[in-house]
């Protein structure tokens, strides 16, 4: 079940009427029964390897806190749940691609198991990792109820696709009455409608004009050329954003109409200053994740030089083999290391140098310029990110910086089928996105924005309301409804 599907507008009202009408000590039985059926859905056979990552980490976690004074038995229970996840993890989803690449080095006949990457393993797997490593650091205490346990692994909004979220955050809140307020039911209708609006009326409308030269990169088309793969390119960082932001929006909505509050996965990323400043704007949740359990116990930044560089190094070559099983992936998660090492040991000289042009440091000139040459930066890195080959990404870098020659704007246009009103449009939503996020991710007062909703924005959010429908209606007459895309990882 995705929520861009009528069985998720069945699925939504159905949980939240037995939400209000249990009584809060057997409500936990409801959510965590239909957060299996939401899975289940998708996946009904896969359904025992969440249950089994649940059992392993829960009762590994209890033995940590049972042996306090035994720090052998403690590291060996943390040992246990942390490899068992793991390896669970490397088989479903690296081992054929392990397999691939030995094989193909070495000479060898492939060899290959009819396996099935289940959806969302890459987010559950990590919400249990944190559990076990924070109750062996003592940081945090077992919890003792297998059922809320396994509500916090398997809440249905952010269960395939994060936010990736932490227990001391989630499981109190799974405990907590949490009776229906308009602020929070008003808030989280908000967020839902902005999430529809990315993926529906955003992110699903422009797919086809970047699949249609990634897709076509390697057959030599006359649709790929210079302009083509750079305003593919351009609306690729758009989709995604679209895509898994609006995902990310509409499980940060659902949980908040249940006064439930997920954390905040993105901020405004393409207005980043620097490709630091990048990661702490998305996927905040994974960057923090891998922030607290890889970067910091490597050192972080308080060792030497080189050591501080290799961890980064480490943080993103582990983040390009978190995002998928192929080698188009590990290279963006290097690429993004490369970024961040070069601005580390460029950033004195570019300040020196900014200051000798006579350009003021952070003056309205000097950000601008950064946020252009970081949205480029990104940008070249999500080519290797969306190209589906080494060889497909190869044609598709030459043809951007040699694929210019006799190149008409208005015919390369006309041969993706974008028109000027398609254009237009693409345009006008990019820029009603960006009001929507400042309204409902950048505010300091999101608590208190929903409680007073002035005439004229409610006519705006009633205006999205009616361009989703019709947007949806429209993808599901064509049949193009799609899954979003973070579902693979």
């Amino acid at each position: 079940m995705v929520f861009n599907s009528f069985g998720f507008l069945i699925f939504f009202p159905i949980f939240l009427l037995l939400y209000k009408i249990l009584p809060l000590k057997i409500r936990w039985v409801m959510m965590l029964a239909l957060s299996y059926f939401f899975y289940m859905s998708w996946q009904a056979d896969l359904i025992y390897l969440i249950l089994f990552t649940t059992c392993v980490s829960f009762f590994c976690a209890l033995g940590i806190e049972k042996n306090p004074d035994k720090p052998g038995a403690r590291k060996a229970y943390m040992i246990v749940a942390v490899c068992v996840s793991l390896l669970v993890l490397f088989f479903f989803k690296y081992f054929n691609f392990l397999s691939n690449t030995v094989t193909s080095i070495f000479g060898l006949s492939e060899f290959t198991l009819d396996l099935i990457l289940p959806v969302g393993i890459s987010f559950y797997t990590f919400q249990t990792l944190s559990y076990v490593i924070d109750v062996y650091r003592g940081t945090l205490p077992a919890e003792r109820h297998f059922g809320y346990y396994a509500l916090y692994v398997s809440f249905f909004p952010q269960l395939v696709a994060g936010p990736i979220e932490r227990p001391e955050n989630l499981i109190p809140q799974l405990k907590t009455k949490n009776p229906f307020t308009v602020n929070d039911i008003t808030m989280g209708l908000k967020f839902m409608l902005v999430g529809f609006f990315k993926k529906i009326v955003v992110a699903d409308q422009i797919s086809k004009y970047v699949d249609a030269v990634y897709n076509n990169a390697g057959g030599g088309a006359q649709i790929v050329n210079g302009f083509t793969v750079a305003v593919a390119t351009v609306l690729f960082a758009v989709q995604i954003y679209c895509d898994f932001s609006g995902y990310t929006d509409i499980a940060i909505g659902c949980a908040r109409v249940l006064g439930i509050r997920l954390m905040q996965n993105f901020n405004d990323p393409y207005s980043a200053i620097s490709i630091k400043d990048f990661w702490r704007r998305w996927h905040i949740s994974l960057t923090s994740w891998f922030t607290d359990y890889v970067y910091i116990p490597l050192g972080g930044s308080r060792c030497k030089k080189w050591r501080h560089l290799m961890n980064i190094m480490i943080v993103f070559l582990l983040s390009g083999i978190w995002h998928g099983a192929a080698w188009t992936y590990v290279l963006w998660g290097v690429v993004h290391g490369i970024y961040q090492i070069v601005g580390n040991l460029t950033a004195k000289p570019r300040s020196k140098l900014i200051a000798k042009i006579g350009i003021v440091e952070n003056s309205p000139i000097d950000i601008w310029s950064r946020r252009v040459i970081t949205f480029i930066l990104v940008c070249l890195a999500w080519m290797i990110f969306r190209a589906n080959s080494f060889s497909d990404l190869g044609v598709l870098f030459k043809t951007l910086f040699t694929g210019w020659g006799g190149v008409s704007i208005a015919a390369s246009l006309d041969s993706l089928g974008l028109s000027i009103v398609n254009l237009v449009t693409i345009v006008l939503s990019v820029i009603v996105l960006k009001q929507l996020d400042l309204q409902i991710n950048t505010r300091p007062d999101l608590d208190n924005s929903a409680l007073s909703i002035s005439p004229s924005r409610s006519v705006v959010y009633v205006a999205l309301s009616w361009i989703v429908a019709v947007a949806w209606i429209i993808l599901l007459a064509s049949n193009a409804e799609s899954a979003f895309i973070y579902f693979q990882f």
